[in-house]
């Protein structure tokens, strides 16, 4: 029996494998597994047309069996097995997939619809993941149909050997004899049940056929002596059971007949550990170019990980019921990223890197799916439930907001609709409701940005355009500027920021009085300035004022909500924009009177109201000042 070399591209295919492909060893598992399920798939398939086969789909199993003393890990299936001449094609050159070529043939025949037959191995590289575990890897095989069986060895890229063995039953058997640990991977573990059990729940949990393995369990047992007391004695004794590991039939490829919707939230308490109902289920039954069936869900509150750096968003990836992916973020506007749930699509491939699947074009298909279906299903619950909407708003509007503007605010438009502000404490509009509020004499769209909608109705600017019976979108957000110069109108209305725009209230007489006004007070106006330096830009008689003596406004396009902004941001040795401010006066009211009187009379009081109006008007715009005891000693000079 001699040793047969790899192909030169096998061999480096075998070692890049081994080394890069897979991010995560544990991957190996699922791989031998989804193998052993094709096999039965191709003898079942068989059985269809060909009555010697004598097994109905009862009889197929899948066996994992764990020896610790000799170190290896045995998965057995008795599906259609490999002839001499199979296992060199398929297991002497890497890449070449026998499952796929068995659907091609399968194409071509007579039988049964072909269409049915689901193979999940389609690529033809899984089977060599066992060498990142194991250091060597024996395979057992008997073909359905043939009186001999074969015995495939490799210790990996150095080459394997094929020679005729014993094999009772039809089927295959991959044992693996796992490395011995190291400092970096415990690889005994895989030989726990424990790690077994866990790993199927997680990547194979949904395979069609049964996963067995023999599981010890304790047990009491009768000893048939009695105790003191004349009670029976018992003894712990070890029972060995042969346990199915996966739950085979998962709840997203049944019909909506078969699951009812207290189903799904109930799948979705225990998968997600929730113990709120979500806010609503999204089903998708897709068939067409691409096919594929989704379970999908909106939490009905924050996730307990949501803002965490831990959090990972997407929803799991199965292709056949076979994990791919845990978290497919792909598959989820950046908007989205809240939503949890299951794809599952017999189109994908298991391919054999995360960035090869971001390229797939069928993910891309069901991406543009899903995330018009999440948008729907939002709209439908705003327009139906406006209360849900709200709840819903509270815990993830902040995520569709910042997804509004990723990617260039590419995705703005479509959530345009979405987005919900505050227009009271206790009251909240879409952009389209606002607009359909509007009285006839209002022509833009009032709007404000601060920490909270108390306090962005407390500002000063915002008395005028209230008391006209305007209604003013509170923004509480950083982020909703840049919505609102992306968006730049709402049904040709456009957006008019009350602190640094021009709100169009006054008439041209009020214009031409508040000018003459300024001529007037010119020099309290530049006193107050020299006062005041660099502190602001300009000072200015306000026409956005009503009964407030002051107010800080900015010029230009950086505001004080995006200078606060960029200092939040991590250094990048630059020094962040920063707003251009303009301290407006209000010269109807008591407190410039007395500025203008002490301007005339008492320079050093004058200089103390200055800084003190300042100061109130930094305060009101929720900004830090910059000497507080300063402040404080000023206001308490004048009593």
């Amino acid at each position: 029996m001699s040793k047969k070399q790899f192909k030169a591209e096998s061999k480096r295919l075998l070692d890049l494998m081994i080394n890069s492909i897979y991010t995560h060893k544990e991957i190996f598992l699922r791989e031998i597994i989804s193998n052993a399920s094709d096999a039965i798939d191709k003898l079942c398939y068989r059985s269809l047309t060909d009555d010697k086969v004598g097994m109905s789909r009862e009889d197929f199993r899948i066996l994992i069996s764990a020896d610790k003393d000799s170190g290896t890990l045995t998965v057995s299936d008795n599906g259609i097995g490999m002839t001499a001449e199979e296992l060199e094609s398929n297991l002497g050159v890497i890449a070449k997939s026998g499952s796929m070529a068995f659907k091609q043939d399968a194409a071509g025949g007579e039988g049964p619809n072909d269409d049915s037959l689901d193979i999940i191995g389609q690529f033809g590289v899984g089977f060599y993941s066992a060498f990142m575990v194991s250091d060597k890897v024996t395979v057992i095989s008997k073909a359905y149909g043939s009186d001999k069986a074969y015995r495939w060895e490799s210790a990996g890229a150095d080459g394997y050997t094929i020679a005729e063995c014993d094999k009772d039953t039809v089927g295959t058997d991959v044992i693996m004899h796992i490395k011995p640990d190291d400092d970096n991977e415990r690889y005994s573990d895989y030989l726990m049940p424990w790690k077994i059990m866990r790993l199927v729940k997680k990547y194979s949990d949904y395979i069609r056929w049964p996963i067995q393995m023999d599981i010890e369990r304790p047990e009491a047992r009768e000893t048939g002596e009695k105790n003191e007391d004349g009670s029976p004695k018992y003894e712990t004794v070890t029972k060995v059971e042969r346990e199915t590991l996966n739950s085979q039939v998962p709840i997203w490829q049944r019909s909506k007949s078969e699951v009812s919707e207290e189903d799904c939230i109930s799948f979705y308490k225990e998968r997600y550990h929730d113990s709120t109902d979500p806010a609503a289920v999204i089903r998708i039954n897709a068939e067409g170019q691409v096919s594929y069936k989704a379970l999908l869900f909106i939490p009905g509150r924050q996730l307990l990980d949501y803002l965490t750096s831990s959090y990972e968003p997407g929803p799991e990836l199965y292709s056949s019921g076979v994990m791919i992916m845990e978290h497919c973020q792909d598959l989820l506007a950046e908007s989205f990223y809240f939503v949890r749930g299951v794809v599952d699509s017999p189109d994908l491939s298991l391919n054999i890197s995360r960035e090869m699947l971001q390229h797939d074009r069928q993910l891309k298909l069901i991406a543009q799916n899903i995330n018009k279906r999440i948008k729907n299903e939002l709209i439908k619950m705003l327009q139906n439930d406006r209360p849900r909407y709200e709840a819903f708003y509270a815990n993830y509007g902040r995520q569709l907001r910042y997804g509004a503007v990723a990617n260039y605010g590419q995705d703005i438009e479509s959530l345009r609709e979405l987005l919900l502000y505050n227009t009271d404490v206790d009251k909240t509009a879409t952009l389209k409701e606002y607009v359909g509020n509007m009285p006839a004499a209002q022509n833009v769209i009032y709007y404000a940005v601060g920490e909270s909608v108390q306090k962005i109705l407390r500002l000063p600017q915002a008395e005028l355009v209230r008391s006209k019976g305007y209604e003013l979108l509170c923004m509480t957000d950083e982020v909703d500027e840049y919505i609102v110069e992306q968006l730049g109108a709402q049904d040709e209305k456009k957006f008019c920021n009350i602190v640094t725009d021009d709100l169009g209230l006054d008439t041209e007489e009020e214009k031409k009085e508040l000018e003459a006004r300024e001529a007037e007070v010119k020099d309290t106006l530049d006193f107050v300035k020299d006062t005041l330096g660099d502190k602001v830009a300009v000072v200015r008689l306000s026409r956005k004022l009503v009964s407030a003596p002051v107010c800080l406004t900015t010029e230009g396009s950086v505001t004080l909500e995006m200078e606060r902004y960029f200092k939040k941001l991590p250094p990048t040795g630059m020094e962040p924009p920063k707003a251009r401010r303009v301290l407006e006066l209000n010269a109807s009211s008591p407190a410039f009177a007395a500025l203008e009187s002490a301007v005339k009379t008492d320079g050093e009081r004058a200089r103390k109201l200055a800084n003190i109006l300042h100061a109130q008007a930094l305060l009101i715009a929720g900004e830090e000042l910059e000497d507080p005891a300063a402040y404080a000693e000023d206001v308490c000079s004048l009593f």
